[in-house]
This record gives C-alpha cells, sequence and structure tokens, in this order.
C-alpha cells in the first residue's frame, strides 16, 4: 500500500465512531462495530452486511515503526475499499 492510501486508510478509520453503528458502502448496508485495545495501540474492527452474506474484518495495530493492517482471512484490499467507502448513518 503506498504511504498516500495509507494516511487516507488511517483518516478515514480514526474518523469511525468507537462502538456499534450502522453504516453503507457499495451500496450495501452493515451492522459495524470498532474497538480500541491495549490502549489504543490495537485496533478492530468488524462489520457484517445486512440482509446479505458479506463480511469485513480487521486489525490495526500501531507500532512505534508505524502503522500495521491485518485483515482476517480476506485481502487488505477489500478492508481499505471498504473502510474508504463507509459511511456512518446517523
Amino acid at each position: 500500500m503506498t504511504p498516500e492510501k495509507l494516511q487516507a486508510f488511517l483518516a478515514a478509520f480514526d474518523a469511525l465512531p468507537l462502538g456499534a453503528f450502522t453504516g453503507t458502502a457499495e451500496g450495501c448496508k452493515y451492522m459495524v462495530s470498532r474497538e480500541d485495545l491495549a490502549g489504543g495501540k490495537s485496533q478492530k474492527l468488524v462489520a457484517r452486511e445486512l440482509g446479505g452474506t458479506d463480511y469485513i474484518s480487521l486489525n490495526l495495530y500501531r507500532l512505534t515503526s508505524g502503522a500495521r493492517l491485518k485483515p482476517c482471512e480476506m485481502p487488505a484490499e477489500k478492508v481499505v475499499r471498504f473502510v474508504l467507502a463507509l459511511q456512518v448513518m446517523e
């Protein structure tokens, strides 16, 4: 991932609320949960498509050497595209 794309991903991720919320991405509605662990050094996001089968899961580690994205059994590009597209519903 390019440094520019990583920065865009991190900004989009950090803008998401903690806890559970509903959002939309790429025309689908999702139930999303975001949590901080280990004092914010580890973060987790899980999203399940409402009325569908899509599933997104990732861990993000904030290390002194930089952020490390670890998707759970899916391509990194899928989770990056999801987070960049995700819009929180109010």
